[in-house]
C-alpha cells in the first residue's frame, strides 16, 4: 500500500490496469508500465501566464519570509477550494492523477475526489476515489485492490514513509502549504497571473525536516515521517502568492530512487477562499478491516 513497494510492471496490460485501481504510490508506479503518456498537470490548467507590465513588480523585502508564512495566512483565511494534479514519470512514461475538493485550513480537514488515469486497455474506468484528509489520517473510499466499494480504508499518515505527500495520489493541500515552512534559497521570479488573479511567483527549495520542526500539530507527524522516508530532504518548489499573501498555487517536485528513478510533480491550485468545507468521517463499522491486496 505504501511507498516501500514501488515497482514497475511491463507485463500484461490487464494487470497494469488492475494495479491502477489503487492510489498508493506503489500501485501508481505499477500503472506506469501499462499506461501511455498522459497530458499535462491538471491543476496547472488555470496556471501561471505572463503578465509583464501589470502592477508593481518590485520584489518583496524578504521572499523567504513571505513563502514560509503562507501556511499561517491560509489558516487565518479559513477555507478554500482546491484542484490537484500529480504527474509521475519513469522510464520515459508518465501518468497524471487529478483531484478536486475543498480544505478547511483552520480545522485542518479536507475532502478530495481523486480521478485515476484512464485504462488504455479499454476497460471501464475505475470510480473516482473519495479521500478525507484529517490530522494524522487519510481515509479512502473506492480504493479498489480488494476493498469493497462501500467501505473506507484508514491510513495513519505518520506511518507512511512519505507522510502522504505522494501516497494518496494528491498532496494534501494543507501539507503542501506547511511544507513551505522549510523554504530556503527563495528567489522572487516576478509578477504573473494564476487563473486570472495577479500573483507573485517565488522559486526555491524546501527542507522537509525543517518544515516538520515548525509545522502545525496536525501535520507535524506526517512531515516527520516524510523527512525520514525520502532519500533527499530538499524539495524544489514554485509558489504563487496573491496580494494578500494567500497561496494560490504551488508545485513541488519530489524524486524517489526505488527500482529506478521516479520523478513526481505535485501541483495544488487554491481558489474560492471562504467556501464552506464539510468533512464527515465514516462510522467505525464502515472502515474496512480486512487484508488489502497489493
Amino acid at each position: 500500500m505504501v511507498v516501500h513497494q514501488h515497482r514497475r510492471r511491463r507485463g500484461r496490460t490487464g494487470r497494469a490496469a488492475e494495479a491502477a485501481l489503487a492510489v498508493a504510490v506503489a500501485v501508481t508506479v505499477a500503472a506506469l508500465g501499462g499506461c501511455g503518456a498522459a497530458s499535462g498537470t491538471g491543476a496547472g490548467s488555470g496556471g501561471a501566464r505572463s503578465a509583464k507590465g501589470a502592477g508593481d513588480d518590485r520584489p518583496p523585502a524578504d521572499p523567504g519570509a513571505a513563502v514560509r508564512g503562507a501556511a499561517d495566512v491560509l489558516s487565518a483565511t479559513g477555507s478554500a477550494q482546491a484542484r490537484t494534479a500529480m504527474e509521475m514519470a519513469t522510464g520515459g512514461t508518465r501518468v497524471t492523477i487529478r483531484g478536486e475538493g475543498g480544505v478547511d485550513f483552520k480545522k485542518r480537514m479536507g475532502q478530495l475526489l481523486v480521478m485515476l488515469p484512464a485504462d488504455v486497455t479499454g476497460k471501464p474506468e475505475h470510480r473516482p476515489i473519495t479521500e478525507l484528509l484529517v490530522p494524522g489520517a487519510l481515509y479512502m473510499k473506492n480504493r479498489g485492490a480488494g476493498v469493497p466499494d462501500d467501505k473506507w480504508v484508514r491510513l495513519d499518515t505518520a506511518a507512511l514513509p512519505d507522510g502522504n505527500l505522494v501516497t494518496g495520489g494528491a498532496t494534501d493541500p494543507l501539507a503542501a502549504a506547511e511544507l513551505l515552512r522549510g523554504a530556503q534559497e527563495v528567489t522572487y521570479v516576478g509578477e504573473t497571473e494564476v487563473a486570472g488573479t495577479k500573483v507573485r511567483h517565488y522559486r526555491g527549495t524546501t527542507d522537509i525536516g525543517r518544515a516538520a520542526r515548525s509545522a502545525s500539530p496536525g501535520v507535524k507527524g506526517a512531515l516527520e515521517a516524510a523527512a525520514k522516508g525520502f532519500s533527499k530532504d530538499s524539495v524544489p518548489f514554485d509558489a504563487y502568492l496573491d496580494e494578500e499573501g494567500r497561496l494560490r498555487k504551488v508545485r513541488h517536485r519530489f524524486t524517489y530512487v526505488k527500482n529506478g528513478v521516479i520523478d513526481v510533480s505535485s501541483t495544488t491550485l487554491l481558489y474560492g477562499f471562504g467556501t464552506p468545507v464539510t468533512v464527515v468521517l465514516p462510522a467505525s463499522g464502515d472502515i474496512y478491516a480486512g487484508k488489502i491486496a497489493e
